[in-house]
């Protein structure tokens, strides 16, 4: 009977013992399950990440904007003058300096694409009754597009205004008169005076025109020498915007054009250049670049203003 109760007894322990070892066993497994939950709570949430990230790369409304563009200005129009010299027809030149239509004189310059002129002169001598005297000059000046000085065309606009005000302020110079003219080019204006030199009195014609980015100046002046009567200014002046004219479609013609613009007035940058012969006008043109082309009379070039 009491090996029986101690079989009991240990039975139970026994069983006891191997409830407790099952115990153990389930407490140490927990923590296991535990980190092993953890690690892929943490896996998922970075993979949520990693996947997130790459969404806010991919949107585009997050991206980073590219460099902004290089700065660009209005391309030239024109990228070459004609000869300067041969501008006129032998028609014209006979008109206008009819002794000398054979004594053109180019001028000289290292740029012939973006510079160039060309002048005559002609004495026509009718013996005792005194000559008469003709003095012709062209010059053409082209600019190019630049991002610093700004688009061709507007660079030309500004040069034409400080050449008509220039024409306006050459010292000595009587009755000045400027007048816009129509049908030449863009823009174009013409300017005469009287100049008073010990050969005679000279009647002076300056008319200026822009044609895109290109200003052409024509000089022309007449005087009636040793008793001959001096030439009418009215003629000259429909002679010199003539040939300003030729000279404006010649341009054209040399860019591959078949001449001048159709609506001169539709290419002008800003409107028409101010050619006011107000005093606040000289003086803002004393201020600015000379003009590379002579202001010429018979006896050389006139002096300007100071």
């Amino acid at each position: 009977m009491q090996r029986a109760d101690q079989r009991d007894d240990r039975a139970q322990r026994h069983q006891r013992a191997k409830r407790l070892r099952h115990a153990l066993v389930c407490a140490a497994a927990v923590p296991a399950v535990l980190i092993t939950a953890g690690c892929s709570s943490d896996s998922g949430d970075a993979k949520a990440g990693s996947g997130g990230e790459s969404t806010r790369q991919a949107d585009p409304g997050t991206t980073k904007p590219s460099a902004s563009a290089s700065p660009t200005v209005r391309p030239a129009a024109y990228g070459k003058l004609p000869d300067a010299c041969g501008a006129l027809a032998k028609k014209t030149l006979t008109d206008l300096v009819p002794a000398g239509a054979k004594s053109a004189r180019k001028g000289g310059s290292d740029e012939p694409s973006s510079r160039a002129s060309c002048s005559w002169n002609s004495l026509d001598n009718n013996g005792v009754k005194g000559s008469q005297f003709r003095w012709l000059n062209i010059s053409l000046l082209r600019f190019d597009s630049d991002v610093t000085r700004g688009a061709a065309d507007e660079q030309a606009h500004a040069y034409f205004g400080r050449q008509v005000q220039d024409a306006q302020s050459v010292d000595g110079a009587k009755g000045t008169k400027m007048v816009p003219l129509s049908g030449i080019g863009a823009e174009a204006a013409a300017v005469r005076y009287d100049l008073k030199k010990k050969e005679g009195l000279f009647k002076q014609q300056t008319v200026v025109a822009r044609v895109e980015n290109v200003v052409v100046t024509l000089d022309y002046n007449g005087a009636g020498l040793a008793g001959e009567k001096t030439p009418d200014a009215d003629d000259l002046t429909k002679d010199a915007q003539k040939a300003l004219k030729e000279v404006v479609a010649s341009v054209s013609k040399a860019n591959g054009a078949s001449g001048e613009p159709d609506s001169p007035a539709s290419d002008s940058p800003s409107g028409p250049a101010s050619t006011s012969s107000k005093p606040g006008a000289k003086s803002a043109s004393r201020s600015l670049s000379k003009s590379p082309s002579a202001r010429a009379s018979a006896s050389g070039p006139a002096v300007r203003k100071s």
